[in-house]
């Protein structure tokens, strides 16, 4: 009797083990037996323009992180030509960019039908006013010759940084302003319109001049002559760069997810490292 209950218990055990066995190669590493198969990666790729050694060492610094911490291969195309990537968003070649301010994007998509929408902020490189002859914004005096970009948009952010530096008023509600909009100039300044790349090499023939950090830094213009620097503010907001995505993509995961990789404190050390105060950390700022 006891052999018979025996034989029986062993049937069972003999079937048991056949029925795991089966069931193991019908279902493979999916029964997660303590391992599963890694999530294949996201790849996304992002259009610069005119990327630097700097910048492409932030950019590591970014794709690292991406990877670790989202699964994503974050691949970085670099272009020449500022009306490039916009177009390559909306045609699909790449799936963000990030060379472009509020302004830019704003006027890009006026006159391309849209299209083209903002997902996340990273820096804004405030201009200066610079002088070789004064000191401080105080001592400017009257009847002084202002140096400005004068193309729309950078001279309107140049007559934005003189109305907050205290020389002029502007009309509210202005989005670009000009010249004509100047309300008041209790120092009667005369505001000299140059093109960008001259206002650095117009410095010694005028009392003071704002230029752009990319043309002060290829004029090796040294920081030492600057008497006032933008500040980041409601004024300044349209000048924030930001990562773009196509109209309709906006809310993807993985595109989020990029975002949150390059607002990091790593990356405003980074910033600190390479650019100093020309380049500031937007996406946690107070706009006042």
């Amino acid at each position: 009797m006891m052999q018979r209950k025996q034989k029986r218990t062993l049937i069972w055990v003999v079937v048991a083990v056949v029925i795991v066995v089966a069931g193991w190669f019908s279902f493979g590493p999916g029964l997660n037996f303590g391992s599963s198969k890694k999530a294949q990666a996201t790849t996304v790729t992002v259009g610069v323009v005119g990327e630097t050694k700097q910048d492409e060492k932030i950019w590591d610094s970014v794709a690292e992180t991406a990877k670790k911490k989202y699964n994503i291969n974050l691949k970085v195309k670099n272009f020449t030509d500022y009306n490039q990537p916009n177009k390559a968003l909306k045609s699909g070649s790449i799936d963000l960019n990030a060379f472009q301010h509020y302004a830019f994007l704003n006027a890009w998509n006026k006159s391309n039908g849209g299209g083209v929408v903002a997902i996340g902020k990273t820096y804004i490189a405030p201009m200066k006013l610079y002088s070789k002859k004064y000191k401080s914004v105080k001592s400017i005096p009257n009847g002084a010759q202002i140096a400005v970009p004068n193309d729309a948009s950078n001279e309107s952010r140049a007559l934005y940084v003189l109305k907050n530096a205290g020389l002029i008023q502007l009309k509210s509600g202005k989005t670009l302003a000009t010249v004509a909009d100047i309300t008041k100039n209790p120092k009667h300044l005369k505001i000299k319109e140059v093109s960008a790349e001259q206002t650095a090499r117009v410095l010694d023939s005028v009392d003071a001049s704002i230029v752009n950090n990319d043309y002060a830094a290829a004029a090796n213009l040294s920081s030492k002559y600057a008497i006032y620097t933008e500040p980041v503010n409601k004024d300044s907001e349209q000048w924030i760069n930001v990562i773009a995505a196509k109209k309709g993509n906006q809310n993807k995961k993985a595109y989020k997810d990029v975002v949150k990789a390059y607002q990091t404190a790593t990356t405003k050390r980074l910033y600190k490292k390479y650019y100093g105060n020309s380049q500031i950390a937007a996406w946690d700022v107070t706009l006042k």
